[in-house]
């Protein structure tokens, strides 16, 4: 950490002058003050293993973030370790490079300067910093510690020589395309002149690279020399206690080069003109009173920065081969040696760095390095910020001196700067980001260290479900929550698929029940079940949640959900039901294009289908029981009769004309003598319908609505009447008139008056047709199966055929010895429509208000 002050401070002050010197200082400790706060809260929050940055936010932000960020550290940590390198090779072709247009050096001056040549120094010192990290942590450790020593020695001398040396001219040898030119450089001592010339920017041409320097570039190249502040962390897996030794290391080296940066600012822009420290970003061997260690001292610390960011750079690389993120491709790079020492990794690693070297000059890799180091800054941010906001009782870090404002603080620092510095490598960075994210994403394996997302989101969920108050419900917000229930899905599937198209983005509960006793068994059966219904949930990608019971029938199963499924104001509102008949289920599991295209078998533990002579779970007194139940719960009830036989992929893409249909019946068939559309149970059904024509899959679809009329009522009155119903509703529908007179004929009861005859008015009609929607009367005892044959003839004569039909179901007799009748009735009514929902409603759910 202590090469940066030594090797840069003098180009940062030259070109920004004091002023800004000390803002982009402030600027960039701060970043990473910052930063090195939530490193140290992640550090002490439990057991760190190896790569550093990266193993912290993979494990907060799970493995896409993790992976995703991982590979752009590495990247970060090689390109810093080839811009140390290139750092050093100028600094040694400055000192011993034979100057431009002489054949032979003299005295020192040995070496020779060309991109090839400059090339071989690089490669030649990335060899020494190899074979130091081939042989490990230990050595590397001992050789930093070394170089620590020297360079705080040499740090002291340089200190000390500024107010001892006396004002001197420094002779300056510029590159020149004639050969090379002389400038005159000059170390005047404390001068209030040369401080004052010193106080504002002046940027210049950079020497080395011949490019016209500004505040972000010099911004970049100097916040390279503040990254190795992830040097200790980096070192996570090879540390004894990380936990206690990163936040103490990481702060105190953040504290000591803060101040030597701004103690060096002032005391250079104090004692030096401007054209010296532009110039000459080696003066400080001129001023110094012992040259060599100020070379020796330089040389150390950069060849140490240079093996801190590839030791760094190839523990990443390990962590990532370790996790697997990546499957075979670096593979390689798990190989260990017999101490630990990752080798294989390390020669990845130096073999990219060495192809880094081929671009040859440091400022042309200093903005990309400053991005990825941003953008690897911002990540540790935002894992620390994601940890705190989750409030999970195990983020209890040691390190307490954070908040999630700081977090915010370093976040918004890190993605400034990014684009100050260079908008096109800030933007190709993130774009970079991306696509890893989706790779990731998609290709990588499930991890076990825990997603954040999953933490947050619970925290989100439970702050918002205690917000959502059902008394401040509205009938204009209505929207379906179902509950539908599952005895086996090998023959529900398309029930569950066609129910998700009719959940209008509710709340949607597979239930599902166990006929056992808890206090016969040794543990809860319903444990191991679970995963195969969350993966049926995946497979046929559909938006459900899965509720399993235990009851010792079925109709206290359906009454434990619709009591306890949901939370707070999402609670199932509509109750969905397979019919009860004879029919032999089908394995639709195994035919399902989820299973049937990827060639596997259902690997799901659910047990085989019913054999057609075994014996019901349920009785039909039963069945008709959970229907009443419902109904007294307030709960909405469909039944859904044939829904296996719909093949929504055929119905709904065939090109053949006319397009799929929804006919829909919102009368009572059952009751002909209190026939009315406008009753809650038959708004409800015409909501239902209208609901599943708004799904995507079922756009295509018309709606066909059915008005039943009778000679003598004055049919386009009534078809009037409910074509302004639909209006109201904004309900497109075709409506089709329906004459029934035939099939009301055959009622046998004797209507309440004489066909035709006056019929109540006012209060007193209402009355009874509120009393009918609400509590009927034994519907089964008032018509015959003669009729109810004859209504549903007339019902399958509407052609062309639907895709689905919607009829009305009438609330379940009062008398319980009549429940079998009324089952009887209307699987009469139902019998060969094909794929039918039957619908009541208890709640009014359409509104004409805006």
């Amino acid at each position: 950490v202590l090469a940066s002050p030594l090797s840069l401070a003098g180009f940062v002050v030259g070109h920004a002058g004091l002023y800004q010197a000390l803002a982009m200082f402030a600027v960039a400790y701060f970043i990473i003050g910052m930063t090195v706060l939530s490193v140290c809260a992640i550090a002490t929050n439990g057991a760190l293993d190896a790569g550093g940055a990266y193993y912290m936010i993979s494990r907060a932000l799970g493995p896409e973030f993790g992976g995703s960020i991982g590979i752009m550290f590495f990247l970060a940590n090689v390109c810093g370790s080839a811009l140390y390198v290139l750092g050093l090779v100028e600094a040694v072709v400055d000192s011993f490079g034979i100057p431009p247009g002489q054949k032979a050096g003299t005295g020192v001056h040995v070496l020779p300067q060309s991109y090839w040549y400059e090339l071989l120094y690089g490669t030649v010192l990335l060899a020494l910093c190899l074979l130091v990290c081939l042989v490990g942590a230990s050595i590397y450790a001992k050789a930093t510690f070394l170089i620590f020593l020297i360079v705080a020695g040499v740090l002291g001398t340089i200190l000390v020589s500024f107010f001892t040396t006396r004002p001197i001219g420094v002779p300056i040898r510029l590159p020149h395309f004639n050969g090379s030119e002389i400038e005159n450089g000059s170390f005047t001592g404390f001068s209030l002149a040369t401080l004052r010339d010193n106080l504002g920017g002046g940027y210049g041409v950079d020497y080395t690279t011949g490019q016209m320097m500004s505040f972000s570039s010099v911004f970049a190249v100097m916040f390279n020399g503040c990254t190795g502040i992830m040097a200790g962390s980096n070192m996570s897996g090879d540390l004894k206690r990380p936990s206690y030794s990163i936040p103490r290391g990481t702060i105190s080296a953040v504290l000591f080069t803060y101040l030597v940066y701004n103690l060096l600012a002032f005391l250079m822009c104090a004692t030096c003109n401007r054209t010296l420290l532009q110039k000459d970003y080696g003066f400080l061997r001129d001023i110094s009173i012992f040259p060599p260690l100020v070379t020796v001292g330089i040389y150390a610390a950069t060849l140490s920065a240079a093996m801190s960011n590839l030791i760094g750079a190839s523990r990443i690389l390990y962590a990532l081969a370790r996790d697997d993120l990546f499957g075979r491709a670096l593979a390689l790079a798990k190989k260990t040696s017999a101490s630990g020492n990752p080798v294989m990794a390390v020669i990845l690693s130096w073999l990219v760095v060495q192809l880094v070297l081929f671009s040859g000059k440091l400022n042309t890799i200093a903005g990309v390095v400053t991005t990825f180091f941003l953008l690897v800054y911002a990540t540790v941010n935002l894992a620390c910020l994601a940890l705190e906001w989750a409030s999970a009782p195990n983020f209890r870090p040691t390190f307490r001196y954070f908040t999630w404002h700081t977090c915010l603080l370093g976040i918004a620092g890190c993605c400034v700067m990014m684009f100050l510095i260079s908008p096109v490598s800030a933007s190709a960075s993130l774009g970079f980001l991306l696509l890893l994210l989706l790779a990731l994403h998609y290709l990588s394996p499930s991890s076990t260290w825990g997603y954040i997302s999953q933490a947050l989101i619970f925290h989100q969920v439970r702050k918002y479900l205690l917000m959502l108050d059902v008394r401040k419900d509205h009938v204009k917000f209505w929207r379906p929550q179902m509950l539908l229930m599952v005895q086996n899905p090998r023959g529900s599937t398309r029930l569950i698929d066609f129910v998700n198209d009719l959940k209008k983005s509710g709340l949607y509960v597979l239930g599902h029940i166990e006929l056992q006793d808890l206090d016969m068994l040794p543990s809860d059966p319903l444990q191991p079940q679970q995963d195969s219904w969350l993966s049926l949930v995946d497979k046929l990608n559909v938006k459900a949640f899965v509720s399993l019971t235990l009851a010792p029938s079925v109709r206290h199963g359906v009454r434990q959900l619709l009591f306890t499924s949901g939370l707070g104001g999402m609670r199932p509102n509509t109750l969905v039901l397979g019919f009860y008949d004879d029919a032999v289920p089908q394995d639709g599991l195994a035919r399902h294009p989820a299973f049937t295209s990827a060639r596997e078998e259902v690997p799901l533990g659910f047990p085989p289908l019913r054999a057609p002579t075994a014996p019901k779970l349920l009785s039909a007194r039963e069945y008709v029981g959970i229907v009443a139940d419902a109904l007294k719960m307030l709960r909405n009830v469909l039944l859904a009769r044939q829904l296996e036989s719909l093949d929504k992929a055929w119905e709904l893409r065939r090109a053949a004309s006319p397009p799929p249909s929804i006919h829909v019946w919102p009368v009572n068939l059952l009751r002909p003598d209190s026939a009315r559309y406008a009753d809650t149970c038959s708004l409800f059904l015409l909501q239902m319908a209208c609901v599943l024509n708004m799904a995507r899959a079922w756009r295509r679809a018309h709606l066909r609505l059915f008005l039943c009329v009778e000679a003598g009522t004055m049919p386009h009155a009534q078809e009037e009447k409910l074509r302004q119903l639909l209006k109201d509703l904004r309900i497109q529908a075709q409506i089709q008139l329906v004459p029934w007179d035939a099939v009301t004929r055959l009622h046998w009861q004797t209507r309440r008056g004489p066909p035709g005859g006056p019929a109540p008015t006012g209060a007193a009609a209402e009355e009874e047709e509120e009393e009918e929607a609400v509590n009927f009367p034994a519907n089964a005892t008032q018509v015959s199966d003669e009729y109810v044959c004859a209504a549903n003839k007339l019902v399958l004569e509407q052609s062309p055929a639907p895709a689905v039909r919607f009829l009305y179901l009438p609330r379940p007799p009062a008398d319980t010895s009549l429940y079998p009748l009324y089952l009887h009735q209307l699987e009469l009514l139902t019998r060969g429509l094909g794929p039918t929902v039957l619908v009541h409603g208890v709640s009014a759910v359409t509104s004409t208000q805006l």
